[in-house]
């Protein structure tokens, strides 16, 4: 993997492929802004050695040129986030963004438009890639998130710069940090998966399960095992398409040995409502009308157990309906148990949207070993699929003699 500190970029014009597909609210106004301080550390690598910065991100899903999804909303944002003042130019390719980008200064960073605003950046078409490419002198993939798709500026990209290209830090840590569970972890190993479909984790589950000592299976999806046990799980979230791929994976988990936890028992509600009425019932005994949104007492205390028994901890999906504060208890014990066991030792690895929400609005952030910014890519990684932006890094090209690096 090319390290980003093998190189000097002094005087160089670097292109740098960042995620800032951050949240805004009604006034535009960024009210995240955890992906751009993530992407810091390699701007502020390439100004230190003298070079200056083309940053491009995409933004939402736009249809076409939207002016709410435009790069010039988050412009103010990034420039106090990185200290440096921010231009912004129009438009990704053509013209503008070729004057602006020639005229760059060194020390100076530059924001391109939404690369969205073009469908040939989704369609990973090589002509849009060439004239992103043309920018610059270097090439810099920093996206996580994007990683795993094979678009014009995070994959095809890559072969104009057969040499002149590494990953950012973020990047680079991603990868590590996924490879300390994958690859390079202690034992005991636990893998929290929660979330509410078992069929959306099913190829995390089978890619993980010969890595791993201790598997704790709760949200939504911890119904649809307990359905496939016999249990009786009243109105509670399931897949009855998947009872039978439940009892699969259980059997597979005890041929490698791996010890399974289920919820023993829940808080149950008598309506999808934070002022429902509850009660704690066990989780295979839930009468018809009343549903599971949350794991009970004796499930926290199970978990804290093997959670601070373990050497290496990956925690993808909330146990409950957190965003509920009634139904919050058992995923706030769970970062506490996570958080003690880091304290002493223990890494742990947090990722996916709902876990990384709950990390952040319970405080627990600072308290983990890294959490990760890529829901879907560190999804797919863990999968032991090949990220295209990732594989794209790692492969030597003959250079295009239409394009001068």
């Amino acid at each position: 993997m090319t390290n980003i500190n093998d190189f000097n970029f002094k005087s160089k014009k670097v292109l740098i492929r960042v995620d800032f597909n951050v949240p805004l609210n009604e006034k535009l106004e960024v009210t995240d802004h955890t992906r751009i301080s993530a992407a810091k550390p390699t701007i502020d690598k390439v100004l230190a050695d003298g070079g200056s910065v083309i940053l491009m991100s995409h933004l939402g899903r736009p249809k076409g040129k939207e002016d709410k999804y435009s790069l010039k909303n988050i412009a103010d944002k990034v420039s106090d986030i990185i200290g440096v003042d921010i231009i912004f130019s129009e438009e990704c390719v053509g013209d503008i963004a070729t004057k602006k980008a020639s005229e760059l200064k060194n020390g100076e960073v530059l924001l391109l438009e939404n690369l969205r605003f073009h469908k040939q950046e989704k369609e990973g078409d090589r002509d849009f890639a060439k004239q992103l490419a043309s920018l610059s002198d270097f090439y810099i993939n920093d996206a996580f998130g994007t990683a795993h798709r094979a678009h014009a500026s995070t994959c095809i990209i890559a072969e104009f710069f057969p040499k002149d290209k590494c990953f950012g830090k973020l990047l680079a840590m991603e990868i590590e940090n996924i490879d300390k569970v994958l690859k390079d972890s202690q034992s005991p190993i636990t893998a929290i998966l929660g979330g509410a479909k078992v069929s959306s984790k099913i190829t995390v589950i089978d890619n993980i399960l010969d890595k791993i000592d201790n598997l704790i299976l709760g949200g939504g999806m911890a119904f649809t095992f307990i359905k496939a046990l016999g249990g009786n799980i009243g109105n509670s979230l399931c897949e009855d398409d998947k009872l039978d791929l439940a009892l699969d994976i259980l059997e597979k988990a005890k041929q490698n040995n791996v010890n399974i936890f289920l919820p023993v028992d829940v808080l149950a509600a008598d309506n999808f409502s934070n002022d429902a009425n509850t009660k704690e019932l066990d989780i295979d005994k839930i009468p018809d009308g009343w549903q599971g949104l949350d794991v009970g007492t004796k499930s926290i205390a199970i978990f804290d157990k093997v959670v601070n028994e373990s050497k290496t901890i990956l925690w993808n999906g909330p146990l409950g309906v957190f965003e509920m504060s009634t139904f919050s208890k058992g995923t706030i014990e769970l970062g506490k148990s996570i958080v003690s066991a880091t304290s002493k030792g223990t890494f742990s690895l947090v990722g996916g949207g709902d876990s990384v929400a709950a990390v952040k609005q319970f405080g627990f952030a600072s308290g983990v070993s890294y959490v990760s910014t890529g829901g879907g890519a560190m999804l797919e990684m863990l999968e032991g699929k090949e990220l295209p932006g990732i594989s794209a890094m790692n492969k030597a090209y003959v250079s295009d003699n239409n394009h001068t690096i």
